[in-house]
């Protein structure tokens, strides 16, 4: 799930590396995809968050989301103390999808094959993907999908 202002997040934080245009599509893909995951009505739980300031918006969005986890990089700026009572659990991308693999790993594999074959532009195989996924953060992720294939 996500909230509009994790989407201004994700535009600003991707147009650095990618076309605007292409991360508007982005979104808009996403927004259609799972119309249901668009969280609204948090802005009043921000102020109570003990989190870090700058995503204390994420932490509303996940309570009023009634979400289990949230799954982001920046693991030092949700503190244990801060999610534990709320039942969220923070997990980095690697462990998030090793998680996803240990609980439907044909249906990873099933995903991982079909992304890899809907590139129009290399990678264009499963390894390849997992070179990428390597190099953008979830090594652990793509080792364990490789020792599987």
């Amino acid at each position: 799930m996500w909230s509009a202002d994790i989407l201004q997040e994700l535009a600003r934080n991707l147009t650095e590396r990618v076309q605007p245009d292409a991360v508007k599509r982005l979104i808009v893909l996403m927004e259609s995809a799972f119309p249901e995951s668009s969280v609204v009505g948090y802005g009043g739980l921000v102020p109570a968050m003990g989190n870090d300031p700058k995503d204390r918006h994420v932490l509303a969005a996940a309570i009023k989301g009634e979400a289990d986890v949230v799954v982001t990089r920046n693991l030092r700026d949700f503190p244990q103390d801060t999610v534990r009572p709320y039942g969220i659990e923070v997990l980095h991308p690697d462990e998030f999808l090793l998680d996803q693999l240990d609980l439907a790993p044909a249906e990873v594999l099933a995903v991982l094959h079909a992304q890899a074959r809907g590139y129009r532009r290399a990678p264009r195989d499963v390894h390849g993907l997992l070179d990428r996924l390597d190099a953008g953060g979830v090594p652990q992720f793509a080792a364990e999908v490789r020792r599987r294939l």
